[in-house]
């Protein structure tokens, strides 16, 4: 990272949970839906299987890299993930982002490196959480 990086193009705190929440809306509401088809079971807590958690990390980590940084909630909101160095977003970088940055370290620190990340990415100047930390990304406005 240069001295030069406009840190104003970096999406903040709200943005980035209103592309989350979407995320839920668009994704995680139908592939509900289709799991109480199959299933027939309401009550079941489906995002506590091992499919939904296989299928969720391969959303969050593949759809950025054949999309340009997007996710569904992230385009809709203008905002994407882009590497900090500038170049292409790569599988290995969205694992490190995603898979590391995000859901192992959320599971080794029983959440609290959310929280961390949280408040990184709503107090901090560059708006960077641990996983982007961990990955060399940043989530970007697309109207900047």
């Amino acid at each position: 990272m240069n001295d030069e990086h406009d840190f104003r193009e970096h999406a903040g705190f709200w943005i980035r949970l209103g592309a989350v929440l979407l995320d839920g809306l668009i994704i995680h509401i139908p592939i509900a839906f289709i799991f109480f088809l199959i299933t027939g079971d309401i009550n079941t807590d489906w995002t506590d299987t091992w499919e939904y958690t296989l299928l969720n990390e391969a959303y969050l980590t593949i759809v950025p890299v054949l999309w340009g940084g997007y996710v569904i909630g992230k385009r809709i909101c203008g905002i994407r993930i882009k590497r900090m160095d500038g170049k292409k977003l790569t599988l290995l970088t969205m694992i490190l982002r995603e898979v590391i940055g995000l859901y192992l370290l959320t599971m080794v620190t029983f959440g609290i490196s959310m929280i961390v990340s949280a408040i990184m990415v709503g107090a901090g100047k560059q708006k960077r959480g641990l996983h982007d930390l961990i990955a060399g990304t940043y989530v970007a406005r697309d109207n900047y």
